[in-house]
């Protein structure tokens, strides 16, 4: 009998957590177009402050990497996430009518703080699976959740194209890479994987009940 995969038992140990984050009611109503705009702007200004950590995280996964094809393949979709994925961000910003202090004068949220923290501590450890612990869940789980959004898709591009980029050919290989790469490291850092994979999916949990004003 084959023993499961590194990521497999990560995934184990994060439910009933995982299930929670992919099932919540933010992706349900943004992929079926029925989430309140007040709701996806909150959800996109907060978002988007991740993209300077993130690109951080993945800076690291390039330099602590121990082939050159991994680092290939991480640099790549750094400049996806520097041009496609940014640039979405900013024709949502303008279709929704969020001005720069609407982006810029609401404080990070308690998970958004969070997970800047998170990418940056990763990147602090200089250790490729601790990296790769934080970039599974943060891919992963949003291909989790993608996969699953029925079809047709909503007609507004704001929800339409923050599914496709989740879900696509070119990200659903990525995160095969991804989880293959930790697959490969991971077991000897063990506890290290362990506390940062568990660590961000509570918070990706936490992040989609933030968006939701308290009581609604």
């Amino acid at each position: 009998m084959t023993a499961p995969r590194f990521t497999e038992h990560l995934r184990k140990q994060s439910e009933p957590t995982w299930s929670a984050a992919v099932g919540h009611r933010f992706v349900t109503q943004l992929c079926d177009g029925s989430l309140p705009d007040p709701v996806m702007v909150r959800y996109l200004v907060q978002d988007h402050r991740f993209i300077d950590s993130f690109l951080t995280l993945l800076g690291a996964a390039i330099a602590t990497a121990d082939t050159f094809d991994a680092r290939l393949r991480l640099a790549r979709f750094a400049g996806m996430i520097a041009s496609d994925e940014n640039t979405y961000f900013l024709r949502a910003f303008e279709a929704l009518g969020v001005s720069e202090a609407q982006r810029t004068a609401p404080a990070d949220t308690q998970p958004t703080a969070g997970f800047k923290a998170i990418m940056r501590q990763a990147a602090a450890t200089r250790s490729y699976a601790a990296v790769l612990a934080v970039l599974n869940v943060a891919e992963g789980l949003y291909l989790d959740w993608a996969l699953k959004a029925p079809r047709p898709l909503p007609e507004n591009f704001v929800h339409a194209e923050w599914i496709t980029l989740h879900d696509n050919p070119a990200f659903a290989d990525f995160v095969a890479f991804l989880g293959a790469e930790l697959d490969r490291v991971g077991p000897q850092e063990e506890a290290l994987s362990t506390d940062f994979f568990l660590r961000a999916v509570a918070l990706e949990l936490e992040f989609f009940d933030a968006v939701y004003p308290q009581g609604e």
